[in-house]
């Protein structure tokens, strides 16, 4: 009997991955419900059923890997953000300024009216800046996405991010020497883990196109080539206690403008990055507990719309000088509402250095409301606005034309 329990907890996380993913190919292709919403809901209920079931130590071990997973989906974001655009356009840039700032100060307002204190409400606040890239740009590859409200979304996604952990470092650095009074630990909490990051980034994508001349520039392995550069990023970040998210998309940001090409056949990185995706939003999810969740309800409801009016608007006020219609504006502020992969690694990681202020200054109810509610509807609305700014499906039918115009010649 206690060896068929024992089997039991050791098959229990593996058949609860093969049944969240059987469940999310099922509703796809039936209801066509994003896959990554119901792989969350998946982890949710089985994360608050099986309270205990994953030790301390396999823990870290699923958390490395949906770091690893999250990498590769923030390497690809980099990848594909063109700065030139953003020099040509700078109204892009513009638009994440004004919409980061100002969801950052309509959330702090609204949470220190709602009773926190100024330390929750500014961790609150910066996390709220961000859109996840996780779920963006899996929606946009299961969609075939492509065109203004696609390339916006990812371009304000990639900006947001970059100054959500700017913003979430230094207010993190702040609170440690609040607490503490350590300037040391503080600054590195801070801005040098940001240096950091970047730049051993940055020395990995000047790296790569130096071993794709020496490897021979074998276009079949060059997604393996990407995993296994992100796989030793993740690493050592993750060993080091640095940032992954800001690592992985200078990787990327370096990798493209250094001429090493990614062609499209390798967009999410194919059967390795499906198998990510699962884990990645499955594990995230069971995260989340029950209790703050229901806690913190109405208070993380009020915060997600505020923090939805704040975006929308802000991308349709600059829609037109922008070169887009308000229209397209409002999708793409609709496209860029995912946040909760970003938001859970990112605490994860802060904690992962030995600070944890969310537990210790309890904004944590608002928060679970929040990620628990965006990890099932957000996705849903990044597909909704795919599909009325009709770009679903934009770019799988580009490849489809170009394989038959190269089948032609």
């Amino acid at each position: 009997m206690s060896e068929l329990l024992s089997l039991t907890h050791a098959l229990a996380w593996p058949l609860a991955l093969t049944l969240a993913w059987m469940t999310g190919e099922l509703l796809y292709r039936w209801a066509n419900v994003p896959r990554i919403s119901i792989y969350g809901l998946c982890g949710f209920v089985f994360g608050n059923l099986s309270s205990g079931y994953l030790p301390p130590a396999q823990a870290d071990n699923f958390m490395m890997l949906a770091n690893l997973g999250f990498g590769l989906m923030l390497f690809e974001l980099g990848y594909r953000i063109n700065l030139r655009w953003l020099r040509t356009n700078p109204w892009l840039l513009i638009t994440s300024v004004l919409e980061a700032g100002l969801t950052w100060a309509a959330v702090y307002y609204v949470s220190r009216i709602c009773g926190l204190a100024v330390l929750p409400a500014c961790l609150l606040a910066a996390l709220a800046m961000a859109s996840s890239p996780a779920g963006l740009l899996r929606i946009v590859n299961e969609q075939g996405g492509g065109g203004q409200v696609t390339e916006r979304a990812m371009h304000l996604t990639a900006l947001n991010c970059v100054l959500a952990v700017f913003v979430f470092n230094v207010t993190v650095g702040f609170g440690v020497f609040q607490t503490s009074g350590d300037v040391v630990h503080a600054s590195w909490t801070g801005l040098v883990v940001l240096a950091a990051s970047s730049g051993l980034g940055a020395a990995l994508g000047w790296l790569l196109p130096l071993w794709q001349r020496v490897a021979g520039h074998v276009r079949s392995n060059s997604t393996l080539t990407f995993a296994v550069f992100v796989f030793l990023l993740v690493a050592i970040t993750h060993i080091l206690k640095l940032s992954p998210v800001l690592a992985a998309l200078t990787f990327g940001l370096v990798a493209r403008h250094r001429r090493v090409t990614l062609s499209p056949a390798q967009r999410n990185f194919g059967a390795l990055g499906d198998l990510l995706t699962v884990l990645l939003f499955f594990f995230v999810a069971t995260t989340i507990a029950w209790q703050p969740t229901a806690e913190g309800l109405m208070l993380g409801l009020l915060l997600l719309l505020v923090r939805a009016l704040v975006k929308v608007a802000v991308c349709t006020a600059t829609a037109r000088v922008s070169g887009i219609s308000a229209r397209k504006g409002a999708l793409t502020g609709v496209a860029i509402m995912p946040l909760t992969v970003f938001a859970i690694i990112l605490i994860e990681q802060t904690r992962r250095s030995g600070v944890d202020l969310f537990d210790t200054l309890a904004p944590l109810a608002p928060l679970a409301a929040m990620a628990m509610i965006l990890e099932v509807l957000a996705p849903i609305l990044t597909q909704i606005a795919l599909t009325g700014a009709r770009e679903s499906g934009f770019a799988k039918y580009k490849n489809v034309v170009k394989e038959d115009k190269d089948a032609a010649a």
